[in-house]
């Protein structure tokens, strides 16, 4: 009985210092479970779920920043840099590229359009004995009406946000 009972103990003890958990702020990217820490950085207190914090290395040559404060990425100074006249002809070749897959989704829209009939499709050599094969495919006439719309959309406004086209020298 003895040996129950301090199982039981034990249990109730590792029970109770799991629930005891101490409070955690969220200071930006950071945790703090230090209170006058928060409060000096107006850190906001982060109830219910469990926090899990990984310390890591700080990176060499890293934030040595004494507030320790967020970091701004920027590329290294060893980054090839694009002049303008490469960068118009890359967004050039991009819009040539999505006026083409816009003709050819605009080809198909009119196909698909033809081939569906107002919802009324001619009926295939096996769709007049079964009639559940032809409401299935003019289901998948009018999805594949609505996906391609939808890839029209998506490319005319892939093409409203390249900078508009230049006349070629």
């Amino acid at each position: 009985m003895k040996p129950t009972l301090l199982i039981l103990l034990l249990t109730a003890g590792a029970i109770s210092g799991v629930a005891a958990q101490e409070r955690i702020y969220r200071c930006g990217n950071e945790y703090t479970n230090t209170v006058t820490e928060a409060q000096a950085k107006t850190c906001k207190l982060i109830s219910g779920g469990n926090v899990t914090v990984v310390q890591g290395q700080r990176p060499a040559g890293g934030a040595s920043g004494g507030s320790g404060g967020v970091k701004v990425a920027s590329a290294p100074s060893s980054a090839p840099r694009i002049d303008s006249a490469d960068q118009r002809a890359k967004d050039s070749d991009a819009r040539l590229i999505l006026e083409a897959e816009l003709k050819k989704s605009e080809a198909r829209q009119i196909e698909l359009q033809k081939e569906y009939n107002n919802g009324e499709p001619e009926k295939l050599g096996p769709e007049a004995r079964n009639h559940q094969k032809y409401l299935d495919r003019v289901a998948e006439l009018k999805a594949a009406i609505a996906r391609n719309e939808s890839d029209i959309a998506g490319i005319r406004r892939e093409l409203g946000r390249l900078p508009a086209a230049t006349a070629k020298q």
